[in-house]
């Protein structure tokens, strides 16, 4: 099983795809970026995932291959102020979920018919069914978290001066996360922004309850390539939460709920550790680290009485 939100968490999910099949494979995805716009409901990170899975992704890493922006040519001729850019494929996407909801459907239903549509069989579930909000302070007032990455931070670099989840603590979980969590072999954390990607999850009571009881270890992969921040605000949001940008700030807001740890860095922690190349360069670069945090996830069960080995998430 893999946690995600973001571009690293969704392209190792994508390698371990390739290493456990679709069958062996659920993700548990972050909503606190979901907004209504548009007359739709938008998912990034559960659709993120999704598109990876369904190797259907752009050139950018976000978005639908072939996708057209038609639609949003037109609203800006009429005078929208068109400042979140969606593609024509995304926004069908994003219109189909919103129908589903009025109609009394669950997200995670909606998601998952969303999956089977475009081939994914692997399970794609939002870490919540109730609504979970990303709000970030910062210019001396709050933003949700879309405004934030394309507003406030178009302006140029901002401090992160709060950031909070509204709605998280009475949010709740699914049973199919609960499910996943329960028979999974392995979890691994992916490689996204430990805050505002991960954060959202682990700050439902009862889902960060149940990885923490989960008898399957769990493993973070650092988002950090030797030390660099490759992609997205995750330095700015680990120096609001006070922490150091590296292995040892990542496993302290992981802390309670994580086992062990896959970074690059040399520098020894109290964590069971495996030291390894982190870029995810291709297809094979994704597989090769999937492959390698199974293997280490693995190491650390194989110990246990009648412990097995890791042959899905």
């Amino acid at each position: 099983m893999v946690l995600a939100g973001g571009t690293g968490g969704a392209k190792l999910a994508r390698g371990m795809l390739d290493v456990v099949g679709p069958e062996r494979l659920s993700v548990i995805v972050n909503t606190g970026d979901d907004t209504e716009i548009y007359g739709a409901h938008v998912s990034p990170d559960p659709d993120l995932v999704t598109f990876w899975l369904a190797d259907r992704i752009d050139e950018r890493g976000w978005g639908l291959a072939g996708d057209s922006f038609r639609v949003m040519e037109m609203l800006g001729e009429l005078g929208e102020d068109v400042w979140f850019n969606l593609g024509d494929q995304d926004l069908a996407i994003a219109i189909r979920r919103a129908r589903a909801l009025a109609d009394g459907r669950r997200l995670t239903e909606a998601q998952l018919e969303i999956a089977r549509a475009l081939g994914v069989s692997a399970s794609v579930l939002p870490m919540s069914d109730r609504p979970v909000r990303t709000r970030i302070r910062a210019t001396g007032r709050w933003w949700t978290l879309q405004e934030f990455m394309i507003r406030a931070r178009g302006q140029g670099e901002v401090e992160v001066e709060d950031v909070r989840f509204s709605g998280a603590r009475s949010a709740g979980t699914t049973p199919e996360v609960l499910a996943a969590i329960a028979r999974a072999q392995a979890i691994v954390i992916g490689p996204s922004n430990p805050v505002i990607s991960i954060g959202p999850i682990l700050a439902i009571p009862q889902l960060r309850g149940a990885l923490a009881a989960a008898t399957a270890p769990v493993v973070a992969v650092s988002p950090l390539v030797e030390g660099a921040v490759l992609k997205g605000p995750t330095a700015a949001f680990m120096r609001h939460r006070g922490v150091e940008l590296g292995a040892a700030g990542l496993a302290s807001l992981y802390e309670g709920v994580l086992d062990a740890i896959v970074t690059d860095e040399q520098t020894p922690l109290e964590l069971p550790t495996l030291r390894t190349r982190l870029l995810m360069d291709g297809a094979e670069g994704r597989a090769r680290l999937a492959a390698e945090t199974l293997a280490f996830a693995d190491s650390l069960i194989t110990s246990r009485p009648a412990a097995g080995s890791v042959h899905g998430l």
